[in-house]
């Protein structure tokens, strides 16, 4: 089998950390060229614009699921031992986590994922507040923060195993989870014709699903085979950021993991389709409130997602292909508070949705994804 002889050279940990890297590059550089963002995903269906960004993330969010449930389907991939599913959780925390992160997704303009794409292609204003944000989560998970994380997490709880598993909870299985999937692609081509979103939106975000699959199959095949104990998981930001955050700041012998290679593997994918495409540019804050604002809202999505147990990549995509229930309530939360904090903060008929990428919106209300 090739897995193995890449884990005979390589190393279980190791074979782990390549697989992030690569698949972290394709995410990243899919990401940047399909503008992929659940914030201005969000803002359109909260705005009625029914434009190129909802398309996309509905593209992503359809692949991904369907991929992931196809695997299942198939025999290929088991998610019943994956932290989402097999661990006591919160639906407090998810709840509360989630509504957090959308509130901080619109104040930061971009979630976690998006901020480091944009901070790859030149953007000062994500690169800071993905540092805050980075430095927020691992408070929340080690730091002065952890204890108000801790008695949140605790109002409301959910035993792991079938309690979690929102497949075994309503019985219809992975055909049935990737035939809901299968509607939503349906939707998603329909409204890309209509929206006539070019070839980048479809490919980039059909790639991006793609990646959260590829990482559940990868994690999974590993843990099959190695010797030692290795979590199955997928795609998300806020553990990792604090990871990679505590691997910069503190000497560890540590060995390497997946998410060590993720973010990375992101930032370089990103970077280089920004390097190719001609849409490297330094650009930084205007002035001190919204320097401000980035930074409360990093902040929030620092503890929202650590407090939630995934971002909106970790909850709204992979913890939503496995169809856990907490993710869900984190995804819910995180599209409810969202919408309700542009309309409080943001209310704008319309305009741009995306101010860090340059052109990223018409005046028509409709966003373009080549921008």
């Amino acid at each position: 089998m090739l897995l193995e002889l890449v884990i005979e050279h390589l190393g279980e940990n190791g074979t782990l950390a390549t697989g992030a890297v690569v698949i972290g590059l394709v995410f990243g550089f899919m990401a940047q060229r399909s503008r992929f963002c659940l914030r201005s995903a969000v803002i359109e269906f909260a705005r009625n614009q029914m434009g190129g960004k909802l398309t996309v993330w509905l593209f992503a969010f359809a692949t991904a699921v369907g991929a992931t449930q196809a695997l299942a389907w198939a025999g290929l991939f088991d998610a019943s031992n994956a932290r989402q599913i097999a661990a006591r959780g919160s639906m407090s925390g998810a709840a509360i986590g989630g509504a957090l992160f959308g509130i901080g997704m619109i104040l930061a303009r971009g979630c976690s994922s998006r901020l480091l794409v944009l901070a790859a292609q030149g953007n000062l204003r994500s690169l800071l507040s993905g540092l805050i944000f980075a430095v927020t989560a691992q408070s929340a998970l080690t730091g002065a923060l952890s204890p108000v994380r801790a008695v949140i997490s605790e109002w409301w709880t959910i035993d792991g195993g079938g309690a979690r598993d929102l497949i075994a909870r309503t019985g219809i299985g992975h055909g049935g989870a990737f035939a809901f999937a299968a509607l939503w692609m349906v939707a998603a081509i329909v409204w890309a014709r209509r929206q006539r979103v070019p070839p980048w939106g479809w490919a980039g975000a059909i790639g991006v699903g793609l990646s959260i699959a590829a990482a559940w199959w990868l994690t999974y095949a590993v843990s099959t085979v190695a010797f030692d104990t290795h979590p199955i998981q997928s795609l998300s930001f806020t553990g990792p950021s604090a990871e990679v955050l505590s691997r910069v700041l503190f000497v560890t012998d540590k060995p390497v993991t997946f998410d060590l290679g993720l973010i990375p593997g992101v930032f370089l994918g990103s970077f280089l389709a920004a390097a190719l495409f001609g849409e490297l540019k330094l650009e930084g804050f205007e002035g001190g409130p919204s320097m401000r604002r980035y930074i409360a809202g990093a902040m929030c999505m620092g503890f929202g997602g650590m407090l939630a147990g995934g971002c909106a990549v970790g909850a709204g995509l992979s913890g939503a292909a496995v169809f856990t229930a907490t993710s869900w309530v984190t995804l819910s939360a995180i599209w409810a508070a969202a919408a309700i904090t542009d309309r409080l903060i943001d209310q704008r008929p319309a305009g741009p949705l995306d101010q860090a990428v340059p052109g990223a919106a018409s005046s028509s209300g409709k966003a373009s994804v080549t921008a």
